[in-house]
């Protein structure tokens, strides 16, 4: 008996992704088995109904965008979008399609990439935060300010920065060593986190150094304020190995646009009112009643 190949068809449904066949407008003309693995409906299901019914509605101008090009002569190899999966959930999705003209179709190969984008979420996740603490890192700090700046500079909107530095943490350090420090700092971000408003951001810098973005605040005095409550939250013991110990902190404040129209002139103006403010501070410790 001479072999003979198995209908196109067939062989398309042991393919892991999905290969989809839609008409000019959108409609499917076919589906391969995997379109109903990836995300619920079995190909007799769709046949007749376009294709953009099952893009995610946040999605779904830039789909549209993406076929024109594509009916265009410009092909896409790597366009990424979200469908919603018969059961609800979003799924990610990055397709190769093109376009035949001499057929009237456009074809489109699926591939689910749900799991990528969970690890470049991961991936973008830790290079804009702090491993220790969770917190923004300065990089994000940098992103998030240029933001703000812009924003305040269109609204007339207020916007400040307190730049905090623990007094008594390297004592702690020193005492009970670094484990105990990493957690103490773990601590003084989430009681920083509990003092601010859902818009503001803390962000730490390195070492013991935070900074706070508030935006909206609409001067110096509100910025003060903002900075003593933090610092009363920041008061209360934290326990140790041997006993317990209290934190301060030492807060520069700068604000928008008197002290600085950029980030870096933000956070300098800030970091040298901090400096400033932890002198003061060490003077008036110093000091001897007479």
């Amino acid at each position: 008996m001479t072999p003979t190949l198995p209908p196109l068809a067939e062989l398309l449904d042991l393919l892991p992704d999905a290969v989809c066949v839609v008409d000019a407008e959108g409609r499917f003309l076919f589906a391969s088995a995997s379109f109903e693995r990836i995300l619920g409906y079995p190909p007799g299901e769709v046949i007749g109904r376009r294709i953009f019914e099952f893009v995610h509605p946040d999605d779904r101008a830039a789909t549209v965008q993406q076929a024109k090009q594509v009916m265009d002569g410009r092909p896409q190899r790597h366009f990424r979008n979200r469908y919603v999966h018969k059961d609800g959930h979003s799924v990610d999705i990055q397709w190769s399609t093109h376009w035949l003209p001499e057929y009237g179709v456009r074809v489109g190969v699926a591939r689910e990439a749900s799991e990528l984008r969970r690890a470049e979420r991961e991936l973008e996740h830790r290079a804009s935060h702090d491993p220790l603490t969770g917190l923004p890192n300065r990089h994000r700090l940098q992103h998030e300010l240029q933001q703000a700046i812009a924003h305040a500079s269109q609204t007339g909107g207020g916007l400040a920065l307190l730049y905090l530095d623990l007094d008594g943490f390297k004592a702690a350090n020193d005492r009970s060593g670094h484990i105990v420090g990493d957690r103490i700092l773990r601590e003084v971000a989430e009681r920083l986190q509990e003092g601010l408003r859902h818009s503001d951001l803390v962000a730490r810098m390195g070492g013991d150094e935070f900074v706070v973005l508030l935006p909206g605040c609409s001067d110096s005095d509100a910025a003060r304020a903002i900075a003593d409550g933090l610092r009363a939250r920041l008061h209360p013991p934290y326990a140790l190995s041997d006993g317990t110990i209290q934190l301060d902190a030492s807060v520069g404040i700068a604000c928008f646009p008197d002290d600085g129209t950029d980030p870096d002139a933000l956070l300098a103006h800030a970091d040298r009112s901090m400096y400033a403010a932890k002198r003061q501070r060490g003077q008036r410790k110093d000091a001897v009643p007479g």
